[in-house]
């Protein structure tokens, strides 16, 4: 089964004022949708836009698996467990708060920034926090969350380029930029799709485009 969420349906969040433009494509802080919690092990997937200056000040999390992907701009990240690094696009960035870590993130360049981040589900609540950043991953290289018993496929396509999407109880695809077409439909930045076993399922880029796939465990 596939359900196609657009983007236009996404709950809009942050504080405009101070440079912060949210958009939630789940149930999110005071959005709040009894029908739109999670899917399969996703709770979250915002899409944050942070103006030069602009940014989260420390806050705490727990019992949640944080994955960012920068789609341009320079994050800049610090926690309470002694890391401080600046994530740009092309690199993944995991932060599993575990029993409880406190974050700061920030735009401290002098370009708008623009990020997505995934919440997941661990599969192991408590313990210890862990950080880990990979620099540049390359296309088609699976990043393994096994915290959360997923896996995130990042694809950078080419017009006419065509990718598989896992066969897999769940898969969860967002399209960062440019156009897709799955089963028939047409997904464009912003846009999502929730898949329940997925089998033999592909997606083919109209032009050139960047997806985030997530391959979900049931």
């Amino acid at each position: 089964m596939i359900s196609v969420w657009r983007a236009g349906r996404r709950y809009r969040g942050g504080e405009p004022d101070a440079g912060i433009e949210s958009w939630h494509a789940f149930s999110f802080g005071r959005f709040f949708d009894p029908d739109n919690l999670r899917f399969g092990g996703v709770l979250a997937c915002n899409e944050e836009r942070l103006e030069p200056g602009a940014g989260f000040d420390e806050h705490p999390h727990s019992h949640t698996e944080i994955v960012t992907w920068v789609v341009e701009g320079e994050l800049t990240h610090r926690d309470s467990a002694g890391h401080a690094t600046l994530v740009r696009p092309g690199d993944v960035q995991r932060l599993s708060s575990a029993g409880g870590v406190r974050h700061v993130e920030r735009n401290e360049g002098d370009a708008p920034l623009t990020f997505v981040q995934m919440w997941l589900v661990p599969k192991d609540p408590g313990g210890e926090p862990s950080y880990e950043i990979v620099h540049g991953i390359a296309d088609a290289t699976p990043y393994a969350l096994p915290q959360a018993g997923a896996m995130l496929h990042v694809r950078r396509l080419a017009a006419g380029e065509r990718t598989a999407v896992p066969d897999a109880p769940f898969a969860y695809v967002h399209v960062v930029r440019g156009v897709v077409r799955l089963a028939g439909d047409a997904l464009g930045p912003g846009d999502s799709a929730r898949i329940t076993d997925a089998e033999g399922l592909e997606l083919a880029a109209a032009g050139a485009a960047e997806v985030l796939v997530w391959e979900l465990s049931g």
